[in-house]
C-alpha cells in the first residue's frame, strides 16, 4: 500500500530542491502547506484507484487549478507538482505495484487535460 504521508513529504522535499528560493518566499509554514497539499493529492488519487473512476482524479485536477490561478499560480505549477509525484511513484521500490501504476496513469491523464487547458486559454482569438 501507498504510503501518502511519508510521499507527501518525499514530493515536497524534491520541490524545495528543485527550487530553494521557495524556502526564502514562504518559509517553513509553506513548505508544511505543500506538504498538506501533496498528502491531498494522494488521497484524491487513492479515492480514484478505490472507485476505479480515473475522471475523479482529472476533475479534482481542474477544479483545483481553478482556485489555484485564481490566487495567483499558474498551470504548469500543478503540472510540475503532478510531474514529481509521478517521479516518486516511479522509484524501484513501486515497480510492478499495480496501485502506483494506476496512480501514475491517472496523473498522466490530468497533466494531458491541464496542458489542453492551459494551451487553450494561451491562443490569441482571430478576427
Amino acid at each position: 500500500m501507498i504510503d501518502a504521508i511519508m510521499l507527501a513529504g518525499q514530493v515536497t522535499d524534491k520541490m524545495y530542491e528543485k527550487e530553494p528560493g521557495l524556502l526564502d518566499k514562504f518559509g517553513e509554514q509553506g513548505k508544511k502547506k505543500c506538504r498538506e497539499d501533496n498528502h491531498h493529492h494522494f488521497k484524491h488519487l487513492r479515492s480514484t484507484y478505490e472507485l476505479d473512476n480515473s475522471k475523479f482524479f482529472t476533475d479534482y485536477a481542474v477544479w483545483l487549478n481553478g482556485i489555484l490561478v485564481r490566487h495567483g499560480m499558474e498551470t504548469r505549477h500543478l503540472i510540475e507538482n503532478f510531474d514529481l509525484i509521478s517521479e516518486v511513484l516511479q522509484s524501484p521500490q513501486y515497480s510492478g505495484d499495480k496501485e502506483a501504476l494506476a496512480y501514475l496513469g491517472y496523473l498522466s491523464g490530468a497533466c494531458e487535460i491541464l496542458r489542453s487547458k492551459h494551451n487553450e486559454s494561451k491562443e490569441v482569438p482571430t478576427r
